[in-house]
């Protein structure tokens, strides 16, 4: 691939609805030729548990949702919900012909696992892309956690899982999104999940931490958001040949996201959907 210019986006910590609508609204300009190839990395403010596209929304228990003073947002990609807090967030957002992204969506999840694997060698972990533990949802047994099931290129230290990736196809074009969980104890999520008994809760706590990981449990150390931030760009200029250009959201994407704040991420019809 030649090296291409990409526009890179550090957006300050927002709440779940806002981070959800302007990636979105990116998408959407990136579908209009309005604004390049994008790769955003952001982080969550307050603690947002987010559910995948098609995820039931009896899967949580607001009383203790509210109680922690945490959000809740319906992704528009796939996969099983997640708790956003002490992680730094990425959103891939490219128009369906990028060669990055061209192809089937197992050929982009492929492409773009290199960058994120550069990534993290940049921060000083021996990370791998494990396509054998691709499995269907449908068939993946286990609760209502995204780091528990196994996914197509998933990223792993040590054969448990480090990032949670999920991805978007439209006519606008293709949208990615993950998690690299910092530091903190990942099983926080099963406290805002509904659960038949509280043994069932204990045990999907265990499981959790049997099958994913922190960067802090991989390094020993706390890695801030800033350098795991400079890593990922190092790494996707490095391993996708890209020269990132530092920009802000245009206004036309920022009142698109406002827009969708209101009408679909922080609405209850979409959250309620399923």
């Amino acid at each position: 691939m030649e090296k291409t210019v990409w526009r890179m986006l550090l957006t300050s910590a927002a709440p779940g609805p806002w981070n959800m609508a302007l990636d979105e609204a990116i998408l959407e300009a990136v579908g209009q030729n309005a604004v390049p190839p994008t790769l955003r990395l952001f982080a969550w403010q307050p603690p947002c548990l987010s559910l995948g596209y098609a995820q039931s929304v009896a899967d949580v228990d607001r009383e203790q949702l509210d109680n922690h003073g945490w959000d809740l947002v319906r992704r528009p990609t796939g996969g099983r919900a997640i708790l956003h807090t002490d992680e730094l967030t990425y959103s891939v957002i490219a128009p369906l012909t990028e060669p990055r992204v061209y192809g089937s969506i197992l050929e982009s999840y492929r492409r773009l696992a290199q960058a994120l694997l550069s990534a993290l060698a940049v921060i000083g972990l021996d990370a791998q892309a494990d396509k054998d533990h691709a499995r269907s949802e449908k068939n993946v047994p286990g609760g209502p956690v995204c780091f528990e099931v196994p996914s197509n290129y998933e990223i792993t230290v040590a054969g448990k899982k480090l990032i949670g990736s999920a991805q978007a196809r439209r006519r606008e074009g293709v949208l990615q999104h993950g998690s690299l969980p910092l530091y903190g104890d990942l099983t926080r999520i099963v406290q805002v999940l509904v659960f038949g008994s509280e043994a069932l809760r204990q045990s999907a706590a265990a499981r959790l931490l049997d099958r994913a990981l922190t960067v802090e449990t991989c390094l020993g150390r706390i890695v801030t958001w800033q350098e795991a931030a400079q890593a990922f760009i190092t790494g996707f200029e490095s391993a996708l040949d890209l020269k990132l250009v530092s920009a802000e959201p245009s206004p036309l994407e920022l009142a698109r996201a406002s827009q969708l704040v209101s009408s679909k991420y922080a609405h209850p019809e979409w959250t309620n959907r399923v």
